[in-house]
């Protein structure tokens, strides 16, 4: 029996965007057998993004007020345990993430691999050219370095937004999900609960539109309280 795939896509602000990131998912299921189902999170967009996703019949759940990403994402997964999907996909609004490497997301999962995988710009077979700016792959390689620290884990994408994850994981994330820095901080929980994690080679974009959620003068107060986070799971959970 096909597993049910859900696309689960935060918006805030993705008016230049959303349509054409929607349009792709229905191109993939045009010329694929497995068929994947999107739920788009408007989370309290104060552009256009809700007209077009009303105009163009984009499932979707409009939230009255901006959670953050954690928040819009944590709604995405209790949609998904609600309905009973098995394997849910956070996918960027904003054309970062390439829809024709989902099947490469999705297989170890189905396989019984991993109960988690992480779209990487990092590891071998990637061909992304798009890595970030210097700065930011710098702080990426610190977080890298404090998650190997407590969960003996390597890890080189670990703020990757396009990641997979199966039905157990769906059910811990629709009741307990951080609402800061959720990527690095939930990865580093799924790990300590001996959950397996892998990362898949994968090709992203630079955005399309839109701003990103990490301001470079957010940089380092980012930095800083990531990393406090990361020791205080290492150390509690121990």
């Amino acid at each position: 029996m096909e597993e049910k795939v859900l696309i689960i896509i935060p918006a805030y602000n993705e008016e230049e965007s959303i349509l054409s990131t929607y349009s792709t998912i229905l191109e993939y299921n045009k010329t694929h057998t497995r068929q994947l189902t999107t739920i788009v999170i408007n989370d309290g967009s104060t552009d256009s993004t809700e007209n077009i996703l009303v105009k163009n019949k984009i499932p979707h759940i409009k939230l009255i007020h901006n959670l953050g990403i954690g928040g819009a994402v944590q709604t995405g997964y209790k949609y998904a345990y609600e309905h009973g999907y098995d394997i849910a996909i956070q996918f960027d609004g904003d054309g970062q993430h390439d829809i024709h490497f989902v099947d490469d997301l999705v297989d170890p999962i189905v396989n019984k691999r991993a109960n988690m995988t992480i779209g990487s710009r990092f590891v071998e077979g990637s061909t992304s050219e798009f890595k970030s700016t210097k700065a930011r792959q710098m702080g990426i390689q610190m977080i890298s370095g404090f998650i190997k620290i407590f969960t003996n884990v390597k890890l080189y994408d670990v703020t990757s937004g396009f990641r997979a994850i199966d039905r157990t994981l769906i059910r811990e994330f629709s009741m307990n999900y951080p609402t800061e820095y959720p990527e690095p901080i939930s990865t580093t929980n799924v790990l300590k609960h001996g959950k397996k994690v892998v990362e898949v080679p994968v090709k992203m974009n630079e955005r399309q539109g839109g701003v990103s959620s990490i301001h470079s003068w957010k940089n380092a107060y980012y930095m800083i309280n990531v990393l406090m986070s990361i020791i205080n799971i290492g150390i509690w959970r121990d």
